[in-house]
Parts: C-alpha cells; sequence; structure tokens
C-alpha cells in the first residue's frame, strides 16, 4: 500500500455488497489506499506477499471513471491470474493510471479468503478533495 503515513483504507457496509474508501494526501494515495481495503474485503492484506508485481494500466480524464477502471482492473487482475495483493503504487498523470500491483498466488490454507469481490459498482462512487484537504475515493464492491 502508500507509502505515505497520511493514506487510509477502510471498508463501508452497504446492504449485501461491501464499500470500500482510500483516503490520502493525493488522489493517488487515495487509491492506492482504497485497494488495500479492496484486499481487506477478501483477507487480512498482512497475510499477503508482496512477491510479484502486475502492471497496470488505465485511461481517462474523470476522476472517478479513473478510480472505477483501477478498481475493476485488479480484480480482473485476481480472477486472472487467481492472486491476491498487498501493496499498491499509483501514479495519476497525462489522462490515465499507471499503477503496479504487488501480492502472491492464493493459498486457501494461509490467506482464507471470505468472498469473491466481482467487480466496482457505480454504487456511492467518488473522488473528491475533503474540507480538511484529504482526497476520498471509495465505491461499492460487489460481492
Amino acid at each position: 500500500m502508500s507509502e505515505d503515513p497520511g493514506a487510509r483504507g477502510e471498508l463501508f457496509p452497504h446492504g449485501s455488497d461491501i464499500g470500500i474508501r482510500g483516503r490520502g494526501p493525493t488522489p493517488a494515495a487515495a487509491f492506492e489506499a482504497a485497494a488495500g481495503a479492496l484486499t481487506r474485503v477478501i483477507t487480512d492484506p498482512s497475510l499477503v506477499k508482496p512477491r510479484d508485481v502486475v502492471e497496470i494500466q488505465v485511461s481517462g480524464e474523470d476522476p472517478e471513471m479513473l478510480f472505477y477502471d483501477w478498481i475493476n482492473a485488479l480484480v480482473a487482475e485476481m480472477s486472472a491470474r487467481n492472486m491476491l495483493f498487498s501493496r499498491f503504487e499509483v501514479e495519476i498523470a497525462n489522462g490515465g493510471l499507471r499503477g503496479r500491483a504487488f501480492g502472491e498466488n492464493v493459498d486457501v490454507r494461509r490467506h482464507r479468503p471470505a468472498v469473491e469481490v466481482k467487480g466496482a459498482t457505480m454504487t456511492c462512487l467518488e473522488v473528491r478533495r475533503e474540507p480538511d484537504g484529504v482526497w476520498l475515493a471509495q465505491c461499492v464492491v460487489d460481492v
């Protein structure tokens, strides 16, 4: 996850699904923190070793759609590669996002996955700067 001590991710309840939220001093840090929250939906991120790296690129100018596409790209990579991620790096510039997700193959006995995330939804989708200057990125994920 972000090395920035001001960045943090959290979950929030939403009906039968789960909300993920990231906060940080920049939009990129908030996206990283929300990605960590995504992992927390599935397992304890401290159980996931950052052994392998997966590069992710998403294009777009709209911050909310960029976040939505980032989360869906992570879900797709987890599913296609049978991986979980525990650390993230995001750079947002020039109409897109370049990210790196660090993780390892799923070990069911060690990771004890709770649910499978199917994807990000538009529900509660927001990317905004809060009055205190901290950036927030959030959405509900379908489980």
